[in-house]
């Protein structure tokens, strides 16, 4: 059976944050079944949130956006109108795959998104996310770039999707976040992801022409794909 999903429309950060935290906490063994898995999907309001690794130096100048510190992986991104976050709620032990595997889950869902509306994603080692050649966003070329000492290398690419995660008690929340069509000068304000000048992309930016209700429809439909066990 596919994993369900539910659109939420935009929301605030903070209470779907709690929300998320509410359901985990009381998840028990009989919950822990395939119907109580789902995909929330959404969309929220300026904000900037931090990781458990995010260092306050890459936040540059966060003006009138708040800045919401959370107990997921990663550092700082943010979150807009225009960007579709998905926040998959899975219990990992009964779909029988480990962090590692979950996180494969979650960008080859991304790289399929991508693909239906035919451009090309890709990996950075050592970088979670997805990434496109800003040269040639639908060029199937795979990526040859190995990491240098001070760390990825990310020349000629664009972030069009960032990835965060939480795993309390073998159940999985927060999640992913693809750019559909935003404003993104507030990326310019901070470092994303800890990186000083990685350029953050949206599909309208790269050519592709489509609606925040389509790129959320395909990317639940492709994660719930991926992460039935």
């Amino acid at each position: 059976m596919t994993m369900s999903t539910l659109q939420l429309g935009r929301v605030d950060f903070l209470s779907t944050y709690a929300a998320m935290q509410a359901l985990t906490a009381h998840r028990t063994d009989t919950t822990a079944s395939p119907q109580a898995d789902v995909i929330w999907l959404c969309e929220h309001p300026p904000t900037f949130t931090q990781g458990l690794a995010g260092k306050a130096e890459h936040v540059l100048h966060a003006g009138d956006i708040p800045v919401v510190p959370t107990n997921r992986g990663g550092q700082v991104t943010y979150h807009g109108p225009g960007q579709v976050v998905a926040y998959p709620l899975v219990d990992l032990k009964r779909a029988g795959y480990f962090v590692k595997e979950y996180v494969y889950r979650l960008e080859e869902a991304v790289i399929r998104t991508l693909l239906h509306f035919g451009v090309t994603g890709h990996r950075v080692v050592g970088a979670p996310g997805i990434y496109v050649r800003l040269d040639d966003p639908a060029g199937h070329t795979p990526l040859r770039m190995a990491p240098t000492p001070a760390g990825p290398s990310f020349t000629g690419l664009g972030k069009i999707a960032a990835l965060g995660i939480k795993v309390s008690r073998n159940c999985t929340y927060h999640g992913l976040a693809l750019n559909v069509a935003m404003d993104l000068e507030p990326f310019s304000r901070i470092h994303p992801c800890g990186y000083s000048g990685l350029r953050t992309v949206d599909l309208f930016t790269i050519g592709v022409q489509t609606s925040w209700e389509e790129a959320a429809a395909v990317l639940g439909r492709k994660l719930a794909s991926h992460l039935t066990p």
